[in-house]
């Protein structure tokens, strides 16, 4: 404000209209008539401008204030700086609101503001995501109402938010949330939820894995050890008929547990390696001719048509890795099809790609085990001390190298007319004949 305003300045220009007035009237003996139309007249000028003042603040769109001379001058000049500073506060209140949505809406969790009471103030997208809320339409609505969920209605009742908790997506059931509450102010909260589908699936994997390798590894260990308390006794004293079954099953159960050993090793190789696959060429049709030997070899007691169909192309990567795909492949379907079967091993282009392929006319996989086969332990025959009873490593090792490679395991089976299992290696790996 103008340093000159004050009560002087005003009671200044006051006397300073009102005095030539008075002694126009008292020269001319009509003092009270002329000071009553000049004050009258003073009035009419400041309704005027009381008008103007109301007219602008309610009916002008423009932000400038209309001109007055005088006191109104100063009022009018107060008011447009009151509307600017107001205005460029709400402008910075704005861009802070807007930086604090873009902050929140960047945060990989959703975001939940609640009143005390359960009123519903703000969400963020992963929370209307997450929850199936409505934001701004379900303000002011209790979350109890919004998330019809026993466990979370609990924990909000309780008002103990000292542990987090873990509940399925209200709209999205395969996604499994963890549910922090904070406080917030004096009586708001802070909600957060993550995803944690992926951990928890990793976490129970993990328990899986111990528990299988542990059952794995007592079985034969249970067997050797029992027939080494029977030796203890005394060889002599044995039968040699039991005394020949008990060193079989001896090596037999040794070389099972000397194959788990080996396809867990083979595993924690892929799963660390990172080299480049291409730094090296890998000759597959001889590498296949090779397995092909293996091959007829393991078929001798199941006596499969077995043919091998095998282009010239080589391709990049690690020999050892693409050896336990090729292998676990054909041994699989040596295994689990039925005797005198037909299996066709293919390495063959497709295009400009590469696809190596095992197919048999075994009994099929059911289609609601085929997303599960590559899991480590998993298996379609859970008794896992029958004839055909593997380790259920060995998919998951071809699944491991063949991501390694950038490639993608392909599973088609019909129960009753047999599996293909495909792997299509991308044009990049592929060596033609002319290449070196």
């Amino acid at each position: 404000m103008d340093r000159r305003f004050s009560l002087v300045f005003l009671l200044r220009g006051f006397l300073w209209y009102i005095l030539p007035l008075g002694i126009v009237g008292w020269l001319f003996d009509v003092f009270w008539p002329v000071l009553s139309l000049g004050l009258l007249a003073i009035l009419a000028w400041h309704y005027f401008y009381q008008y103007k003042l109301v007219d602008w603040l309610w009916h002008r769109r423009t932000m400038l204030p209309p001109s007055a001379p005088g006191s109104w001058s100063y009022i009018y000049d107060g008011i447009y700086r009151t509307q600017r500073r107001s205005q460029q506060r709400r402008r910075a209140l704005a861009r802070l609101l807007r930086r604090f949505r873009e902050a929140s809406e960047a945060i990989p969790d959703a975001a939940i503001v609640f009143r005390k009471d359960g009123g519903l103030l703000w969400c963020n997208k992963l929370g209307q995501f997450y929850f199936g809320l409505k934001w701004p339409a379900d303000t002011g609505i209790r979350l109890s109402n919004l998330i019809r969920h026993p466990e979370f209605i609990n924990y909000l009742r309780k008002g103990d938010f000292s542990k987090e908790i873990y509940l399925p997506s209200p709209v999205r059931e395969d996604i499994e949330l963890e549910v922090r509450i904070m406080p917030y102010s004096d009586d708001q909260f802070l909600l957060m939820a993550r995803d944690v589908t992926q951990l928890r699936r990793l976490e129970q994997m993990r328990k899986d894995f111990v528990a299988n390798v542990s059952h794995e590894l007592k079985t034969p260990l249970t067997v050797i050890q029992g027939y080494l308390e029977m030796l203890g006794d005394g060889v002599q004293s044995m039968p040699p008929a039991m005394l020949d079954k008990a060193l079989q099953d001896m090596h037999g159960q040794s070389t099972r547990m000397r194959n788990l050993v080996d396809q867990l090793l083979s595993l924690s190789r892929i799963d660390s390696a990172r080299g480049d696959i291409f730094e090296r060429v890998v000759n597959v049709p001889e590498l296949l001719r090779r397995i092909q030997t293996d091959a007829e070899q393991l078929n001798a007691d199941k006596q499969h048509q077995l043919s091998f169909e095998i282009a010239e192309q080589s391709m990049h990567g690690i020999e050892d890795e693409l050896r336990s795909v090729f292998v676990n492949l054909v041994s699989n379907a040596i295994h689990y099809t039925q005797p005198n079967g037909k299996i066709v091993v293919r390495w063959r282009s497709v295009g400009k790609q590469m696809e190596f392929s095992v197919t048999d006319n075994g009994p099929g996989i059911p289609a609601e085990h085929i997303p599960r086969l590559t899991e480590r332990f998993y298996r379609i025959d859970k008794d896992r001390n029958s004839a055909k009873g593997g380790s259920g490593l060995g998919l998951a090792i071809v699944k491991q190298a063949v991501e390694h490679h950038h490639c993608k395991l392909n599973i088609d089976s019909v129960v009753g007319r047999g599996t293909t299992f495909s792997v299509r290696v991308p044009e990049e790996l592929v060596v033609t004949k002319n290449k070196k």
